[in-house]
């Protein structure tokens, strides 16, 4: 089964539907797919860099957030109430139709 995500440019003037297979993880489908997240640490929730912003109406369909994820979105840059760690979201069919926002601005955790 696919589970299609709708990726939106910062500004949100851009949007790019894809499909995934069931079971992939977020950033591995945005970085397949053009979208710019650097994921530094590769998916082992190490850094902040694969920050994206939920859309509101979408958010509550994610389980919650670890304790570690929200630490390191402290971290991040342009953190909102909606936001979470693209390599902590595996798509499932509940999450047809997902969509996040690249957030504007990004923190490199590794100091390029």
């Amino acid at each position: 089964m696919t589970v299609r995500v709708r990726f939106a440019s910062a500004d949100g003037e851009r949007v790019r539907e894809v499909e995934a297979p069931e079971g992939a993880r977020l950033l591995e489908v945005a970085q397949a797919n053009g979208q710019p997240l650097e994921g530094t640490c590769e998916g082992q929730m190490a850094c902040s860099t694969c920050h994206v912003i939920v859309d509101p109406a979408d958010f509550d369909r994610l389980p919650r957030a670890s304790e570690e994820e929200d630490d390191l979105l402290d971290l991040a840059a342009s953190v909102t109430r909606t936001s979470r760690l693209a390599c902590q979201i595996r798509l499932d069919p509940t999450l047809d139709g997902l969509t996040v926002r690249m957030p504007g601005e990004s923190r490199d955790m590794q100091g390029r």
